[in-house]
């Protein structure tokens, strides 16, 4: 199993930086940094919610997620 995050598509789709981001959602820039590479075990659903706001979406926008058994199985055949 795995989850994506599509910070950096919603930052590029929205023309923001990711500094700005940080700065209106309150949190350090290294630590948004981590979220946007996939490095974090978990997200505040705090933190979650501001970023949706910020950004005008829903988290299903901001997270993906990949079943990878099944694209296992898809690469064998």
């Amino acid at each position: 199993m795995t989850v994506l995050v599509r910070l950096d598509v919603l930052l590029a789709e929205r023309k923001m930086k990711s500094r700005e981001l940080a700065q209106r959602i309150g949190i350090s820039e290294p630590n948004l940094s981590l979220l946007k590479s996939g490095k974090v075990k978990g997200i505040r659903f705090d933190t979650l919610e501001r970023i949706c706001e910020a950004l005008d979406c829903q988290p299903g926008d901001l997270l993906e997620y990949r079943n990878d058994a099944a694209t296992e199985a898809g690469d064998a055949t």
